[in-house]
C-alpha cells in the first residue's frame, strides 16, 4: 500500500479546517459574543459546558484567554487536544505515514487489505472486553472496522510525545466514527447501514493532514493566550475557578429533553478506555446536569406523582433536576465572576412530554435573576422542528450580567 507523502507547507491551505469541525454551535455564534461583549484585551473567557471545544478555540483565535469545564471524558479529551497547539505538523504527517506503513504490514501478516477491503476468513479478530461491548449500541461497528481500529489504536498510543500522540488519536476517532463505524447520527444516535468493512487508514492519513494544515496556522501569535481545560461537574464550577477571575461566559448546555447525551459518544469513550463498563458509564452521566429521564437517579428523586407510567413519573423530576443542576451552577459561577461579566447560554425549547412546551430560555432567564444576575436579552438564534409534532421549536441566546449581587 502507497500513502501520499508530502511536506505541509503553511501558504497552501485555509485555516483552521479542523478545529472548527464537528461542531455542537457555530463558531461565528461565539466570535459574534466575543465582539459584542467589547471584552478588554486580558479577558478570561469561560465556557463550562465545553464539549469538544468550540467557544474555547475561538475564544484563543481571538486572542482571549479560555477555561473550559467539560463532565464528558472524551469531550473533554477532545478539547484540551484541539487547544495545544505546540507541536511540529510536519512531524504529526511523517509520524503518521510511520504507523500507518507498520499497522498496513501487520493487517497483511493477519490477512487484511486494508486498501483493497480483501480479507480471508481464517483471520483472529481483536475485540474489545466483553463488558465494554455492553457499554455500547449494538451493531456499532463491524467485526472486521473493530479489529483494524482497536490495531490502530494500539499502534498509536505507543507514541511517547504526548501532544502528537493525543492528536493522532483525536483524528483516530474521528475517522472511525465518521468513516468506519455503523453509527448515523440524528436527533438521537443510532445504527444505520452495516459497513462489513470499510478503510480506514487512508481516511485517517486524511484527517491527520486536515490537522496538520491547521496546526501550520497557528504555529505564531498564540503563545502568550492561556488556556485551561477541566474534566468535572459545572455544578461545583467554584471548584475549578478562582475568584474574580472570569470576564465572559458562552456555553451551550444541554437541553431538559429526552436526548442522551452520552449514547453519542461511547463507541469513542470505549475504544479509548475512558470507559470500560457500564458502571463506569453510569459513574459519569452522574456529573450531567440533567436533562432526561435516563439520567434520573434514585438519590436524584424529590417528588412522586400519582401516575402509573415510569416515564411520567420521572419527566417532572428531569425538568426539576435539569433547572435545579442550572440554578446550582449559576449560584457556584458567582464568585468566580467580575463584577459586569458578560453571559451568553445557548439553550432551546423542548416539548418532549406529551407536547408540552417548555420554554427553557425563559425559564432559566427568571432563575438566574433569581440569583442576582441582570437579564440583558434572549436572542432567537434559529428555529428546529419538534421531532414529532414539527411544531418549531426556537433555539435562543439568553444574555446575562452579572451585576455583583450574590442574592
Amino acid at each position: 500500500m502507497k500513502y501520499r507523502t508530502n511536506k505541509v507547507r503553511k501558504e497552501d491551505y485555509p485555516i483552521h479546517n479542523w478545529y472548527r469541525f464537528v461542531l455542537s454551535f457555530p463558531p461565528h455564534l461565539v466570535k459574534h459574543y466575543l465582539e459584542k461583549f467589547e471584552l478588554p484585551s486580558d479577558s478570561v473567557v469561560l465556557d463550562p459546558f465545553c464539549g469538544t471545544g468550540t467557544s474555547l478555540v475561538e475564544s484563543r483565535l481571538n486572542y482571549y484567554h479560555s477555561i473550559g469545564i467539560e463532565a464528558n471524558p472524551i469531550s473533554y479529551f477532545a478539547s484540551k487536544t484541539k487547544l495545544n497547539w505546540l507541536f511540529s505538523p510536519d512531524e504529526l504527517v511523517d509520524t503518521a505515514f510511520e504507523i500507518a506503513e507498520r499497522v498496513d504490514q501487520l493487517l497483511k501478516e493477519e490477512g487484511i487489505d486494508d486498501y483493497n477491503l480483501m480479507h480471508t476468513n481464517s483471520i483472529f479478530l481483536r475485540n474489545l472486553p466483553e463488558e465494554s461491548q455492553k457499554v455500547l449500541l449494538k451493531n456499532s461497528i463491524s467485526p472486521i472496522p473493530m479489529h483494524k481500529s482497536i490495531a490502530l489504536i494500539e499502534e498509536i498510543t505507543r507514541i511517547k510525545d504526548e501532544p502528537l500522540k493525543d492528536h493522532l488519536l483525536l483524528a483516530c476517532l474521528n475517522t472511525i466514527i465518521n468513516n468506519v463505524s455503523n453509527l448515523r447520527f440524528g436527533p438521537e444516535v443510532g445504527v444505520g447501514k452495516i459497513k462489513e468493512d470499510a478503510a480506514l487508514l487512508n481516511p485517517w492519513l486524511d484527517n491527520v493532514k486536515t490537522i496538520a494544515e491547521d496546526i501550520s496556522s497557528l504555529l505564531y501569535g498564540y503563545e502568550n493566550i492561556n488556556y485551561e481545560t477541566h474534566l468535572g461537574d459545572s455544578r461545583m464550577i467554584n471548584q475549578y475557578l478562582s475568584p474574580n477571575s472570569v470576564q465572559a461566559v458562552i456555553t451551550s448546555p444541554p437541553y431538559p429533553n429526552e436526548k442522551d447525551y452520552s449514547r453519542a459518544t461511547r463507541l469513542e469513550s470505549v475504544l479509548l478506555g475512558l470507559v470500560r463498563n457500564m458502571q463506569e458509564m453510569r459513574n459519569i452521566k452522574k456529573t450531567f446536569v440533567r436533562s432526561n429521564t435516563r439520567s434520573v437517579y434514585k438519590q436524584d428523586r424529590r417528588i412522586e406523582l400519582g401516575k402509573t407510567s415510569g416515564f411520567e413519573k420521572m419527566y417532572s423530576k428531569v425538568t426539576l433536576q435539569y433547572f435545579g443542576g442550572m440554578a446550582k451552577h449559576l449560584a457556584n459561577l458567582r464568585p468566580s465572576l467580575t463584577p459586569g461579566a458578560k453571559l451568553a447560554y445557548v439553550v432551546g425549547d423542548q416539548s418532549s412530554y406529551f407536547r408540552v412546551m417548555i420554554r427553557t430560555g425563559q425559564l432559566l432567564a427568571e432563575v438566574a435573576e433569581s440569583l442576582g444576575y441582570k437579564v440583558l436579552d434572549l436572542e432567537l438564534f434559529r428555529t428546529r422542528p419538534a421531532t414529532v409534532s414539527k411544531k418549531m421549536l426556537r433555539e435562543e441566546v439568553l444574555v446575562l450580567e452579572y451585576t455583583g449581587d450574590n442574592g
